[in-house]
């Protein structure tokens, strides 16, 4: 239902609502046909813009009208991932501060799509159960080497140590998490066996038996792709293995305006027939694809959760409109992965000589492959 600034209201269904909507004024009424995303996420942000009920509902009900839509309007093009733009865009998004973010991830700080082997799994263990299957996926080995583009706080690169008896060499422009991977390697012990560079992925030097990128995709660019492709290439041993776990979508199209402006600067979320740019690219084989999308749906909903938990203390921290900002954010990626806007997408790619790859996919489910 929507009200009006004048008390008028407004039905968009004969069923009962899930939530009433207010608008302040006639000009934002306007800008809203003009400029749907962008107008709505700023002025729910500055709280001119009501949501009386529950927002993730809301949130749903408004995607599933999206991905009905025939044709949606075009929101501009994301700001370029050239390696001095890529920092800024990290910025942006990764470094508001590591307390914020111990908040409402889990114990790892696995920011990405964690994959729940039963409904009832807490967090940790799928975040756990996701680092899992990506080193069940790469089939690592005691004394393998592994190279990492964009670690996050460094939790993958240390369980793979960890577990797998791995040698890790990890990159990341985030200046924060870097420096807090590196006193968590310290801290285990794994200083000698993980090593966390501060550098762009197009920084990448050696020659590895596993590459692995979760999460980074995104902030990319297609405009990369190729580039990535050979990097990859020149990195990766004749027999060895990829993977990237990404967000994706079924058709090609930009990121809407205002995530892309306020959330995720410079941000693309790419089609399996974009990211085939990348293996054309390095002239790699295609081995397996997962999409792991009601996973993500399930990953946001704890996230939210959590931040509802600590939002006092969120609030102290960045006050009222950052709240509000970030709520939206999470109660929007619920809907888009619940409605089949977005996908999560798992690829595992190798040498197109390489014939030491596995006949079946038994492996990816024989829980005993830890060391």
């Amino acid at each position: 239902m929507v009200t009006l600034w004048n008390g008028e209201q407004f039905r968009t269904t004969a069923l009962s609502p899930h939530a009433v909507i207010t608008l302040p004024d006639r000009a934002t009424l306007w800008r809203l046909c003009r400029s749907p995303s962008l107008t709505f996420g700023d002025e729910y942000t500055a709280g001119r813009i009501q949501v009386d009920g529950d927002l993730v509902e809301f949130c749903r009900t408004i995607e599933q009208a999206w991905a009905a839509l025939p044709t949606k309007p075009i929101s501009r093009r994301p700001r370029p991932n050239t390696v001095a733009r890529s920092r800024d865009n990290v910025y942006h998004h990764y470094d508001l501060g590591n307390d914020f973010y111990r908040l409402w991830l889990d114990q790892e700080l696995a920011y990405t799509c964690a994959y729940f082997r039963t409904p009832d799994a807490s967090l940790e263990q799928a975040q756990r159960d996701k680092f899992d299957l990506v080193c069940r996926k790469l089939r690592l080995t005691p004394g393998q080497t592994v190279v990492e583009a964009g670690c996050g706080w460094g939790g993958l690169a240390l369980h793979m140590a960890r577990n797998y008896g791995v040698r890790v060499k990890a990159y990341n422009i985030s200046r924060e998490q870097v420096a807090f991977a590196r006193q968590r390697a310290a801290a285990e012990g794994l200083d000698r066996q993980v090593e966390f560079v501060e550098a762009d992925w197009r920084m990448i030097e050696g020659r590895f038996d596993a590459f692995v990128s979760v999460g980074m995709l995104e902030h990319v660019g297609p405009e990369n792709y190729r580039e990535l492709g050979h990097v990859i290439q020149r990195s990766l041993n004749s027999d060895g293995l990829g993977l990237i776990h990404t967000i994706g979508r079924n058709s090609s199209q930009p990121v809407d305006a205002w995530t892309e402006r306020r959330i995720f600067p410079g941000s693309f979320v790419p089609t399996l027939a974009e990211m085939m740019e990348i293996f054309e690219a390095g002239s790699f084989s295609v081995l397996d694809v997962e999409n792991l999308r009601l996973h993500y749906a399930r990953t946001v909903e704890h996230w939210l959760d959590r931040f509802d938990r600590h939002v006092a203390t969120i609030r102290d921290m960045f006050g009222e409109r950052f709240v509000r900002m970030w709520r939206l954010y999470l109660a929007a990626s619920i809907a888009t992965f619940e409605a089949g806007t977005m996908q999560l997408f798992q690829v595992v790619f190798s040498n197109s000589r390489n014939n030491q790859i596995p006949r079946t996919r038994e492996h990816l489910y024989q829980l005993e492959s830890r060391l």
